[in-house]
């Protein structure tokens, strides 16, 4: 916990801003609230970036973000490659190829809408014959029937991800309060009262609620209801391998996705899930699910065949009824705001964290936010676009 910044709130004088979740998100709303002047107190749990944003797959992509999403996640996907300049620190960003691979006639058809969907909000993606994907992607297993090519695709370390954000948010004078669960939060004479662990307590005027999958038993401290559905992705990461593939990866028919590091490691993520409860932390892996995932893995570049699994992990990702995120003024409560639940928010999040602190600093955001009242009482769902 840094308590240096804690100076701005000395005689208990209330904060300008307190984010409670210190994921991407939270960490880029708290970033830029204070580059805007506030006092800003951001909260977690547990470390930056150690939850959801801290163990998922760091893939920067077009071709597994939601069609609407896609100008958000180019603006986002330049904050990530230039991040050196704006925090202070880098995630290992790497820019390469993405491709999204048909091994089916029915996978064709559903690349052929998935991409036509992106390009309408400006992504870049193009059809490419089985001989295309070949020259761009050597390793690819030549049963392939078409891909979709996208020039801006990549992926970051996620695990770097807090040391980075470390160093901007207290270049900002953020104070950061890790290891600090938060209990309740009530109003009192117009400011907001954090109650958190240890009987300490912090004020506010304004609250940001940014904690992912948990937002819906954040959002009910406040008498709001929004249900949040909950993802369970299941990652595995190889040895070290000579290269076998160039390019970011993944499959129309699911959410996997491959990558190679640059010390030869193969990230698989996403495919198919894991089970557990959010609320008691209980998750856990699927075997026969981990295996389908590097069956696939394997199909899709034969040379994975030559290493072994090193690691699997389970990583959280949050959705909301339409599938869509939730960004801006929770309803009815004054001063209080949301962030959060988007679809490879890791992708996005710099920039979402960005325009909901420009809407608080009385800004015009540079892009739409996503109203929460629309959400209020519906169920989450599974729509795909």
């Amino acid at each position: 916990m840094t308590n240096g910044p804690d100076l701005i709130n000395s005689a208990d004088r209330p904060f300008d801003a307190a984010v409670i979740g210190a994921g991407v998100m939270g960490c880029s709303t708290a970033f830029h609230l204070a580059q805007g002047g506030m006092s800003v107190a951001l909260i977690d749990r547990g470390q930056l970036c150690r939850e959801a944003s801290g163990v998922n797959a760091g893939t920067l992509t077009l071709h597994m973000t939601r069609a609407a999403l896609v100008p958000y996640a180019m603006k986002a996907w330049e904050m990530w490659m230039t991040a050196e300049q704006w925090l202070g620190a880098g995630v290992l960003a790497t820019h390469v190829p993405g491709l999204t691979l048909a091994f089916t006639e029915a996978e064709c058809e559903m690349l052929e809408q998935r991409a036509a969907a992106r390009r309408e909000y400006g992504a870049n993606i193009n059809i490419l014959t089985p001989r295309q994907a070949l020259e761009v992607e050597p390793g690819l297993n030549p049963r392939l029937l078409k891909a979709a090519h996208c020039d801006i695709d990549g992926f970051a370390s996620a695990y770097l991800t807090g040391r980075a954000f470390r160093h901007g948010l207290d270049a900002q004078r953020v104070s950061l309060y890790e290891n600090l669960p938060v209990e309740a939060v009530d109003r009192l004479g117009g400011v907001f009262r954090i109650r958190c662990g240890g009987g300490r307590v912090l004020h506010a005027r304004r609250i940001v609620l940014a904690g992912g999958v948990w937002i819906e038993p954040m959002l009910a401290w406040l008498g709001v209801k929004i249900p949040i559905k909950t993802l369970i992705n299941q990652l595995s990461i190889t040895e070290r391998m000579r290269p076998v593939m160039r390019t970011v990866m993944s499959v129309a028919n699911g959410l996997l996705s491959l990558k190679q590091f640059a010390n030869g490691t193969i990230l698989i993520g996403g495919g198919w899930q894991g089970v557990g409860d959010r609320e008691r932390g209980g998750v856990e892996a699927i075997p026969e699910n981990l295996i389908g995932n590097m069956r696939l893995a394997r199909y899709v570049v034969p040379g994975m065949s030559e290493g072994r699994i090193a690691r699997i992990w389970l990583g959280l990702e949050a959705e909301t009824a339409d599938a869509m995120p939730i960004i801006g003024d929770v309803p009815g409560v004054e001063g209080a705001y949301v962030v959060g639940s988007a679809h490879s928010g890791y992708t996005s999040g710099p920039f979402m964290g960005k325009i909901i602190a420009q809407h608080i600093l009385g800004l015009q955001p540079e892009m739409p936010l996503f109203d929460p009242a629309r959400l209020l009482d519906k169920q989450p769902g599974n729509e795909e676009t």
